[in-house]
């Protein structure tokens, strides 16, 4: 689902620092809307932190081997979505249902100290890039992805309305690569790839790649499913 248009993140106060959220099979992107069920005691107490300052948390994705250390600090890959909170439910027994918007892809840097039972680290906001020279073709890959994308979707009123009242209005197309690539049900290394893509163009065209030649486990998948910790 998209991002609310009423939630704002302003780039010139983050802060430099992350509180981690590392799952193993979900990536999360700006631009839209992520459920979470949060439920593990580390990551309700970083959700409550979170809460009562910035409203802040990134997902991140955990490289491979973390089955081995789930528990501590497994590595992560070097690109997470920085999101904020856009609603948020506590339930009695100390769960929280969450829906996280994403707002900006970030560059983790090094981890800070244990001081918390969750990890936080140094992390630089990674902006959207068009280069110059290829100016001209931003319209003709928009129009390109877009055709693409419907063409790709289950042909129901579940999935073709929300897709058509988004597009209808005149959207950017980074924001469009990063709706496409969180709605597509690709393997999970190729949308970790397509976060770290600070370029929108090679992202698109990778996008379109996809959509033209996908693998044999991939579908299209919608609405997205709720994510557990």
């Amino acid at each position: 689902m998209a991002l609310h248009e009423n939630l704002h993140f302003d780039p010139e106060r983050f802060s430099g620092v992350v509180r981690l959220f590392p799952l193993p099979n979900l990536v999360l992107f700006p631009h839209v809307l992520q459920p979470l069920h949060i439920f593990e005691p580390r990551y309700c107490a970083m959700l409550e932190e979170a809460l009562a300052t910035d409203q802040q948390i990134a997902l991140a994705v955990l490289a491979a081997g973390w089955e081995e250390d789930y528990e501590g600090r497994p590595a992560v890959r070097p690109v997470a979505c920085l999101g904020q909170v856009a609603t948020h439910v506590r339930l009695p027994d100390g769960r929280h249902n969450v829906l996280l918007a994403g707002v900006a892809r970030v560059t983790l840097g090094a981890e800070l100290p244990a001081t918390t039972t969750f990890r936080r680290a140094a992390a630089t906001i990674c902006v959207d890039r068009y280069p110059s020279k290829l100016v001209p073709t931003r319209e003709t890959l928009t129009r390109r992805l877009f055709t693409a994308f419907r063409d790709a979707l289950p042909n129901t009123p579940e999935a073709q309305t929300p897709l058509a009242q988004l597009l209808s209005k005149d959207i950017d197309l980074g924001v469009l690569t990063d709706i496409v690539a969180y709605t597509l049900d690709l393997p999970l290394s190729r949308k970790a790839d397509l976060l770290a893509e600070c370029d929108v163009y090679k992202r698109a065209i990778r996008l379109l790649e996809y959509l033209a030649t996908p693998t044999a486990d991939e579908k299209i998948g919608f609405p997205p499913d709720f994510s557990a910790n």
